[in-house]
């Protein structure tokens, strides 16, 4: 690796990376492979792993019997040093984990069973992660109907094309510009088939979720991502699959059940979570408000939270209620009354939480750390995640108060960026820091935005809060408004109808008028032209009949 001298990746832009051709290895590799079933593939999987260009002794190769009947065997064509274990509980899951236990490798790769590598796809793989930690590389599988071949033949391109490819990371790579363009969910790259993973961020994000159905890779690409993770697509890293897999067999159904799971566990999947008010197990923002700061501050801060805009939180509330008795006591006079009312107040409330010490769920996308006392605006929070999502930012810091005395702020902080900063400021993702330490380095890898808090609905003066019952008749109000409104449109729209159905009319008749005009006219023309004729006539002839009585 270089040690510090790798420019920092901006957001998922990893472009700025630059894995050598002529790579001189020295990073281990672990290769995965859960198994159930399936001896035929398995052969040919591991034989397409003897062949791979990565030094032999740099990788090890760790196959995972999920309880497979009869047994499965590691066949004569296999790589140097692999070896077979046993995970009698079921599941895809458990089995990568109890692998996982046993890999030693700097770089974990997942492989499925029935997916044959081609020679140099280890080797494409390994050339990034010699450029960073924090990277999580995918390649491209092609899912291939072919016969299955006895033995794995030397042109696997000749024996198992046409093939087709894997259309959903095809589009989601070239939509977003090779995943660069500020994508909003690039974990999604992160499937088990043929990934590869920097050991500390499998140690900073933890195993698979053993209790999903479904989904798990998503889900740990979700946390693998919380964790700092930079996510690239490697297209020489090819790979074939023997046969469809199951979601593309049945992907609705696939869908319907991994859905129900997942929408717990990955905040990021908002159109899961389109109930208005239900909680969640990993909330999408978690609020950090000091609870020793007073009763009435406190509660004026937490209140306004819990009625804003964004049901999807929770609050985290600090100080020592371990402190709190519930010893007999002279209320009035007791010097602890505020924490003990505090305490009273939220220690029911499921969206509250009272800690001794900052313990936040590294899943949790966002934190908003709120001075007590200063109360956001029903939307203020939504506007604020609406700019750190929109334009990437890894910190939105609002400036509440500026004097002699100081800057009062409140911070959104992007958790994975604070994660990505730490790593690469040459911590471990994991580790705790106080706010602003590593704002400079948020800074580069995601961008820190300063705003005014006024701007963003921000004050120090309560407001009544509306109820649900005040917002339920708020709506119906508003409904009935506007179907009124609407009813008036509808009544002007005719009216303008009839309007301009009357001024159609009219300029008919005005052109019929100046019509009839135009005909009087030039009847009138000819008949002073007649009445001329008739003058000049006349005319003649009594200056004919006045000539021959003079005469």
């Amino acid at each position: 690796m270089n040690n510090g001298q790798t420019p920092p990746v901006r957001g998922n832009d990893y472009r700025v990376l630059r894995p050598a051709e002529d790579l001189t290895p020295s990073l281990t590799v672990s290769v995965i492979i859960p198994a159930y079933g399936g001896q035929d593939k398995l052969d040919l999987v591991l034989a397409g792993l003897a062949r791979q260009t990565y030094p032999a002794a740099l990788t090890e190769v760790i196959v995972v019997d999920n309880g497979s009947v009869p047994p499965l065997r590691l066949p004569d064509v296999r790589p140097e040093g692999a070896r077979l274990i046993v995970c009698d509980q079921p599941g895809r899951a458990n089995a990568r984990n109890a692998g996982l236990a046993e890999a030693t490798g700097d770089v974990i790769h997942w492989l499925d069973s029935d997916v044959v590598l081609t020679p140099g796809a280890i080797e494409a793989h390994m050339r990034w992660h010699h450029t960073a930690p924090y990277l999580v590389v995918t390649g491209y599988i092609r899912f291939t109907d072919a016969e299955l071949p006895a033995e794995l033949p030397a042109d696997l391109e000749e024996h198992f094309e046409p093939a087709e490819p894997h259309a959903w990371i095809v589009d989601l790579v070239e939509r977003t510009d090779g995943l660069t363009a500020n994508p909003q969910r690039p974990f999604s790259l992160h499937v088990g088939g043929a990934t590869s993973v920097g050991a500390r961020l499998i140690e900073a994000a933890g195993p698979m979720d053993d209790e999903l159905i479904l989904g798990q890779d998503t889900e740990m690409g979700y946390r693998l991502g919380q964790a700092g993770a930079v996510f690239v697509p490697e297209p020489r890293a090819r790979a074939y699959h023997l046969g469809p897999t199951m979601r593309m067999r049945d992907k609705e159904s696939i869908d319907r059940v991994s859905h129900a799971f997942v929408a717990d566990r990955i905040p990021a999947y908002r159109w899961l979570r389109s109930h208005p008010s239900r909680q969640w197990k990993i909330p999408y923002v978690t609020a950090v408000v000091d609870g020793t700061a007073g009763y009435d501050s406190v509660r004026a801060t937490v209140d306004a939270l819990l009625a804003g805009t964004v049901p999807d939180l929770s609050v985290l509330l600090l100080g020592p209620w371990d402190e709190v008795g519930r010893e007999r006591r002279a209320p009035l006079k007791d010097p602890g009354l505020d924490l003990a009312l505090v305490h009273g107040h939220y220690l029911h409330e499921g969206r509250v939480r009272l800690a001794t010490a900052e313990e936040l769920d590294p899943a949790t996308p966002f934190v908003l750390r709120l001075p007590p006392g200063w109360i956001p605006g029903e939307d203020t929070l939504a506007r604020l995640l609406d700019l750190a999502r929109d334009e990437g930012l890894g910190l939105v810091a609002v400036l509440l108060r500026e004097s002699s005395h100081g800057v009062v702020a409140a911070r959104l902080e992007r958790r994975s960026a604070f994660a990505r900063a730490r790593m690469v400021a040459g911590g471990e993702p994991g580790e705790p820091g106080e706010p602003g330490d590593l704002d400079d380095v948020v800074d580069a890898v995601s961008g820190v935005s300063w705003v005014e808090g006024e701007t963003y609905g921000f004050t120090t003066e309560a407001a009544p809060l509306i109820g649900r019952r005040g917002a339920y008749r708020a709506r119906l109000e508003a409904r009935a408004e506007a179907e009124r409104l609407a009813a008036e449109a509808d009544r002007l729209r005719a009216q303008v109808t009839k309007w301009r159905d009357e001024a159609t009319r009219w300029r008919r008749t005005a052109v019929e008028l100046r019509r009839d005009v135009s005909t009087l006219r030039r009847q009138l023309a000819a008949a002073n032209r007649a009445q001329q004729s008739l003058r000049t006539l006349l005319s003649a002839t009594m200056k004919r009949a006045l000539g021959r009585r003079l005469r």
